[in-house]
């Protein structure tokens, strides 16, 4: 009798450990890992989490985004004239009013349908290609997500890294129109 209650203590117990090592994430210092609490951050509705997820270009690009529009929209509202300090106060406002990277992320995401496209084709993993610092995930769908190793050992996603690089140096442009023509609304003041 208590040798059945040993082995049926330690069946319980290996069950139990089998349990775990299945359900609980990957870390996400691996691709995997990254990519499942994506997964489960859009599934939960709670994109801004996704943020910590994204690669250091992108996010890095999220923040200079809010830097450039808000400087840009703090120059427009002390020189420019309407009805032009209104549309610009109306485009540059959203990122501007970001408290963060994640807020300007989370807004381009929305307006842009990231969010929408992340939660259609998200699915489970099928396969891992790793090669150094770069990882591909292609999911049951066949759809394909690449990730790059950030500089804190965690991996994030370059999906939106050139969009939002690319929003990023829109942002310095306009803000170099903007601060000319603001130069030029003081002098014909």
């Amino acid at each position: 009798m208590k040798r059945r209650a040993v082995l049926a203590s330690l069946s319980l117990a290996a069950a139990g450990g089998l349990a775990w090592k299945f359900l609980r994430f990957p870390p996400d210092t691996t691709p995997e890992g990254a990519y499942l609490r994506i997964a489960r951050n859009i599934g939960r509705g709670e994109p801004r989490v996704v943020f910590s997820y994204l690669e250091d270009r992108a996010q890095h690009a999220a923040y200079t985004i809010r830097d450039y529009r808000k400087k840009a929209r703090d120059r427009v509202a002390e020189t420019y004239p309407e009805p032009e300090r209104e549309r610009l106060l109306a485009l540059y406002g959203p990122a501007a009013d970001a408290t963060d990277g994640a807020d300007v992320w989370v807004e381009m995401a929305t307006r842009l349908g990231w969010i929408t496209r992340l939660r259609r084709d998200l699915s489970g993993i099928a396969k891992v290609d790793l090669a150094g610092e770069r990882a591909t995930i292609e999911t049951a769908r066949g759809t394909r997500y690449p990730f790059r190793l950030r500089e804190n050992g965690m991996w994030g996603t370059s999906l939106f890294t050139a969009e939002l690089v690319a929003e990023a140096e829109r942002a310095a442009r306009d803000w170099d129109v903007v601060e000319q023509a603001a130069l030029d609304y003081e002098r014909a003041r």
